[in-house]
């Protein structure tokens, strides 16, 4: 019998113990904050002899570049293992560490789908002087090899962008002021939190509700209160005790947007299909029926077989599925029919695609919206 599947809770331990105990195939995504292995030589000071609160904590230091290298291969290689066929990977890091996990990344088999520029509205001042300012961190998003079909939910991304493609540049600020989670003493609970905006976006983007994510390097749970958030199932692994009792304390503060709330717009190519000739045959447009372009100048007749035709003085001009005869009146090698082709209701022109949704409620292919979740 399979393991059960430890959802929605933080495991406390060695991220390559507990990902070993995590069962193969189990996991739709995987966000990955590593250390970063900054190699800080002394403390950083500011012009005002101030110390910088970096990022300074045992956890980030290795010996050498080849133990950092094996640590990054070992628990990039656990990941694949526990990814679904069709999961994907997110990994963040700096110029220190970013180009060592691409290389990993891709030695081990992922496929490289985007790497994203993450740009700090408000990144820490460089304070020597003697290096540009470093506003920016690297995401790599890739798929668990090159047969993978990730997920990326398109139309979901650019409608909340003003219809505009989302670019592969964010803008964020840094995590700062209430969402900064701080210990007793007033100082930041973890050096790298990272605002929740930004995990807001990967996990809209790259998952759907009920999807399972994992967090291996969990620090304050910003992965889990965003996923608990937006409905997705998640999993930490955590090793500090601070951070697991920090993230727990968080995530219980959640509370689950709606079911209404959750639900995204999804890619026409996902959606199930039917001919025009469904429409035809529900009655939803009758043969003989007049249909045209957006601005009524090209017109056709809808037939009993779901094709249309351009009668004339002599007999059929031209004739063909929408698709084809829209290519062919517009002199083009192709043509998507269901956006092109119009008919009147209600006295407007609009588009027949907009029977579609109609026609798969009919035909009993749309599933109830409901946020389905697997038993594990």
């Amino acid at each position: 019998m399979a393991a059960k599947l430890p959802v929605n809770c933080v495991l406390h331990g060695d991220c390559l113990e507990q990902l070993r105990r995590l069962p193969a195939g189990s996991i739709d995504l995987v966000f990955a904050d590593p250390p970063y292995n900054l190699q800080l030589d002394g403390a950083l000071l500011r012009p005002n002899n101030t110390l910088v609160d970096g990022v300074d904590d045992a956890w980030d230091k290795f010996q050498s570049f080849a133990d950092y290298d094996r640590f990054s291969r070992d628990w990039i290689a656990e990941c694949r293992r526990v990814l679904k066929p069709n999961g994907a990977i997110w990994v963040i890091g700096s110029y220190h560490n970013i180009f060592r996990l691409g290389v990993a990344l891709q030695d081990l088999g992922f496929w490289m789908q985007n790497d994203v520029v993450w740009r700090k509205v408000n990144p820490m001042p460089n304070f020597r002087g003697k290096r540009f300012t470093n506003a920016h961190e690297t995401l790599i998003w890739a798929g668990r090899d090159r047969k993978s079909r990730v997920t990326f939910n398109y139309d979901a991304l650019k409608a909340g962008n003003d219809d505009v493609q989302m670019r592969s540049d964010w803008l964020f600020p840094i995590c700062s002021g209430p969402e900064r989670l701080k210990d007793d003493g007033g100082r930041k609970a973890h050096p790298t939190q990272k605002p929740e905006a930004l995990l807001h976006r990967i996990l809209i983007a790259t998952t759907n509700p009920g999807d399972v994510v994992l967090d291996p390097f969990f620090g304050t749970g910003t992965t889990g209160a965003v996923a608990e958030r937006l409905g997705r199932r998640w999993i930490g692994i955590e090793r500090e005790r601070d951070y697991v009792v920090a993230a727990t304390e968080r995530i219980a503060r959640e509370e689950s947007l709606s079911p209404d709330s959750l639900d995204q717009l999804r890619p026409r190519r996902s959606e199930p299909r039917v001919a025009f000739g469904a429409i035809v045959e529900l009655g939803m447009i009758r043969p003989g029926t007049r249909v045209s372009d957006e601005r009524g100048r090209v017109w056709a007749e809808v037939r009993s077989d779901g094709s249309l035709a351009q009668p004339g003085p002599r007999g059929v001009i031209r004739q063909g599925s929408i698709h084809r005869l829209g290519a062919e009146v517009q002199g083009k090698a192709a043509c998507n029919g269901w956006t092109y082709w119009h008919y009147e209701a209600g006295g407007r022109r609009q588009p027949i695609d907009t029977l579609r949704e109609e026609a798969r409620r009919k035909l009993g292919l749309v599933a109830p919206r409901t946020m389905a979740v697997a038993a594990e």
